[in-house]
């Protein structure tokens, strides 16, 4: 997998799979996680008991691509909505499903636009997302409640998430009632300035989550701009999860986490689910105790990850004020590539 994630990476191979234009209310079914450990039976990052539901429309700017729209089928109006950028070459949503049902069994709606993986630039790819996340604002007025925003993104899709966040949150002014960026295994962020970090909305919460095993995106990519934005330090964290290992399964940490195709596992419902499950709780509804878990600070609710046979996961490391583990030869994408230095805020 980690191999044919590098050849997306470099641009030498795309994945493309069109789907049809057509709404949809069946759920997505898994059978149990890989490993030993199931998902929680209850609490935060337990799954919902809402129905699934999707609507697709034409993609504006990538064209023979559909854009999807997974909401709860029960909805009695509109729904808090997250916005998902994706990493290169994850352009069907089956790639992260689990993520997009996870959501919308919660109650909660999320939009999955694809990009181009070659043969486009930088700034086209973040238009085809902006373009296609106003399209469904647009379209599904009766689904999408723009008064309760996040920004998720993985990869790619996690450094996109700030300039998408911003255009969002203050070109837009979607998230009065609520908003959030949640950021993981981010690579460079483009279109955004320094100046323009620095005046998110004060209601803005932030988690940025990096895996230990990655080496493709060097971690300073999101330490830079996890340090150089206004957001408080009372209302994000930098997140790290390390790999755990059992006598029967190895939990890895590394840059294809999450997604649903490759070691779908309790890292996805105990390292993501869970966190962002609380995050949206503590960012929509004001809720401390989703506080205490998303941006605990460090909190037992935070890190503490499940056991097996008595031996728990590793702990997540949990930090205001992150540092580098590694050296920047390390990653295929190091902070300091030529290409793009000019795009980071500071210096390592």
């Amino acid at each position: 997998m980690k191999l044919i994630l590098q050849i997306l990476l470099t641009g030498l191979f795309l994945v493309a799979c069109s789907k049809n234009d057509n709404e949809s209310s069946t759920p997505y079914l898994d059978d149990d996680l890989a490993g030993p450990i199931s998902r929680p039976q209850s609490g935060y990052g337990a799954d919902g008991t809402y129905t699934v539901a999707k609507v697709s429309f034409a993609s504006p700017l990538y064209n023979g691509k559909n854009v999807d729209v997974f909401y709860p089928k029960e909805l009695t109006g509109p729904r808090p909505t997250i916005f998902y950028s994706h990493p290169f070459g994850g352009e069907d949503s089956t790639y992260n499903i689990g993520l997009y049902e996870f959501i919308a069994k919660k109650g909660y709606v999320v939009v999955f636009a694809p990009y181009p993986t070659i043969g486009v630039t930088v700034d086209e790819r973040y238009a085809t997302l902006w373009e296609s996340f106003k399209k469904a604002v647009s379209n599904y007025p009766n689904i999408i409640d723009t008064s309760k925003v996040g920004f998720m993104g993985h990869s790619f899709g996690g450094g996109a998430s700030f300039a998408m966040a911003h255009k969002g949150f203050i070109d837009e002014g979607w998230g009065q009632n609520g908003r959030f960026i949640f950021a993981m295994a981010q690579w460079y962020s483009h279109q955004i300035t320094s100046q323009e970090l620095n005046n998110f909305p004060a209601n803005t919460k932030l988690i940025t989550q990096v895996y230990d095993d990655d080496t493709t995106n060097d971690h300073r990519l999101a330490i830079d701009i996890f340090k150089n934005n206004n957001i408080p330090n009372t209302e994000k964290d930098f997140i790290l999860i390390k790999k755990s290992v059992l006598p029967t399964y190895t939990y890895i940490a590394d840059h294809v986490v999450p997604n649903t195709q490759s070691a779908y596992d309790a890292y996805d419902y105990y390292g993501i689910y869970r966190l962002l499950d609380a995050l949206i709780d503590y960012s929509f509804n004001g809720n401390l105790a989703g506080k205490n878990v998303a941006l605990g600070n460090g909190s037992k609710e935070q890190i503490t990850m499940p056991s097996h046979n008595g031996q728990a996961l590793a702990p997540l490391e949990v930090t205001d004020n992150p540092s580098t583990n590694y050296p920047q030869s390390k990653y295929q994408f190091p902070c300091r590539s030529e290409e793009h230095t000019s795009e980071l805020q500071s210096h390592y």
